[in-house]
């Protein structure tokens, strides 16, 4: 059951709400800082930064559900970028949506019914991490999950920019696997607390999505 869930879970038609952000691409992309041939940079840059920064909110959620709220508090403080905030705080709500109509088993609406009745910004690596415990989807593969949606979120906004075609974004994702296995094996021993920013650049661009004249992405 949990292979097909993870499969269900990974696949692009599963309305996560992730479609609708581009992880700061489309900024960087408007600038003139990223192209097809700086894209594959990008994407790890991207890959990492989950890892460093999302994977430790992620697993101390996976870890200990009943310090959600203190675990989402920690998010809310270390996602000082305003674009990369709202985008997590948006995409969470969606997230944990999404997961209740889906799969209304009672762990799932036990964990809903929690994260409705306290004052939380609901950002999407806790809710993640809390919600794939209460689906029994064990802590590393969780992360494995994570880390392949940013990866492939990022790709599929490269294709929808036009940054890139579809057979090219695939490959790209197929030359990823590297790094998203290297990436899973620094961040899941990580705490709350060694969470780390390692793409500063990507920050400052995702950072001026908001003033970009024109936008397809909400970040």
């Amino acid at each position: 059951m949990t292979d097909w869930l993870v499969w269900q879970l990974a696949d692009s038609a599963f309305p996560t709400g992730g479609f609708a952000h581009s992880f700061g691409l489309e900024a960087a992309w408007q600038q003139g800082e990223v192209n097809g041939g700086s894209l594959s940079r990008f994407v790890r840059d991207a890959v990492a930064q989950a890892g460093q920064g999302g994977v430790p909110f992620l697993l101390a959620a996976h870890d200990d559900p009943g310090a959600l709220q203190a675990i989402d508090e920690r998010c809310d403080a270390f996602l000082r970028n305003q674009v990369a905030n709202r985008a997590s705080r948006v995409q969470g709500r969606a997230w944990i949506g999404t997961i209740e109509r889906a799969f209304p088993r009672p762990d799932v609406r036990a964990l809903c019914d929690a994260v409705r009745a306290r004052p939380m910004a609901r950002h999407y690596a806790p809710l993640f991490g809390a919600t794939l415990k209460a689906l029994d989807v064990d802590r590393q593969e969780a992360a494995r999950l994570f880390l392949f949606g940013v990866c492939r979120g990022t790709l599929s906004a490269a294709v929808r920019l036009g940054i890139v075609g579809t057979t090219d974004a695939q490959r790209l994702l197929a030359e990823r696997a590297h790094d998203l296995d290297r990436t899973l094996a620094s961040s899941v021993t990580l705490s709350v607390d060694e969470a780390a920013q390692t793409s500063p650049l990507a920050d400052i661009w995702q950072a001026s999505h908001d003033r970009l004249y024109s936008r397809l992405f909400q970040s």
